[in-house]
C-alpha cells in the first residue's frame, strides 16, 4: 500500500548505445530531479530517484539514488519500483531517449568508414505507463520544449497531460537562454516560473497537497 510519504523521482538522460563503445545521448543535466528530491526530503518525504548519467550527478542525503545509464535500464527500473505499489507519487522528470537504433551493433565500429547510415526508430513511450499498475498514484510529467514561447507551452503540454492521464505537467523551455516553465493540471495553471529552484518549490507544494487529498 502506497503510503503519503514516499515518492519516485526520475531525472537525467538516458542512452541508447550504437555500437560497443557509443551512444545517443541528449544534454539534460538531471538538475531539475536532485532539486526536487531535496525538497520533498526536506517536507518528510521518503525518496527514491532514479538518476541518469546526467552532469548534475551528486550524493544526495537521506535520498535513495538508484543509477541507470541505458533506456532498457529505466524502463526496467520504473516498473520495478512502481509495481510495487509503494508510492504516493512519480515525477518523471527524467530526459527520455525518443529514438533508438533499429540494430545495435555487438562490437566497435571502426572510425575509418567514410559512411555509417544509422536508422532510427521511436522509443516506447514511458510517460503513459506510469499510472499501469497503480492508477491512484499521483503523477507528474515534464514538456521541455526548448524554443517555445507562452501558447505552445500551454498547448504541448496541456497535451501531454491528456495523453498520458497525468495529474501535473511541468511545461518548459530555455528561449533566448532564459528559463520559464508553467505548471499546469486540470483546471490548474500555475507560472511562468523563471527559475528551476521556484519551479520546484510549487510543485512540490502541488503534488504535497494533491496526495494528501487522496490519502486524507
Amino acid at each position: 500500500m502506497a503510503t503519503k510519504k514516499k515518492i519516485l523521482i526520475t531525472t537525467g538522460p538516458t542512452w541508447v548505445a550504437l555500437d560497443r563503445v557509443r551512444v545517443i545521448s541528449n544534454l539534460a543535466s538531471g538538475e531539475t530531479g536532485f532539486i526536487l528530491a531535496d525538497k520533498f526530503r526536506k517536507l518528510g518525504f521518503r525518496v527514491t530517484l532514479l538518476s541518469g548519467p546526467g552532469t548534475f550527478a551528486k550524493e544526495a542525503k537521506n535520498i535513495e539514488i538508484i543509477r541507470f545509464n541505458y533506456f532498457d535500464e529505466l524502463e526496467q527500473l520504473l516498473n520495478r519500483e512502481l509495481k510495487s505499489g509503494s508510492f504516493a507519487a512519480v515525477i518523471h522528470a527524467a530526459a527520455v531517449a525518443d529514438y533508438r537504433p533499429e540494430k545495435t551493433l555487438p562490437r566497435k565500429t571502426g572510425s575509418l568508414r567514410r559512411k555509417w547510415e544509422i536508422k532510427l526508430l521511436p522509443t516506447k513511450k514511458l510517460i503513459r505507463g506510469l499510472k499501469r499498475y497503480d492508477p491512484g498514484i499521483f503523477g507528474t510529467g515534464f514538456k521541455f520544449e526548448p524554443d517555445a514561447g507562452k501558447e505552445e507551452l500551454l498547448r504541448k503540454g496541456g497535451e501531454l497531460l491528456e495523453k498520458a492521464g497525468l495529474d501535473l505537467v511541468v511545461a518548459n523551455s530555455c528561449r533566448d537562454k532564459r528559463y520559464r516553465a508553467y505548471i499546469l493540471g486540470r483546471n490548474l495553471r500555475r507560472g511562468p516560473f523563471l527559475n528551476k529552484k521556484e519551479m520546484s518549490c510549487a510543485l512540490c507544494g502541488l503534488v504535497k497537497d494533491g496526495i494528501e487529498k487522496r490519502t486524507g
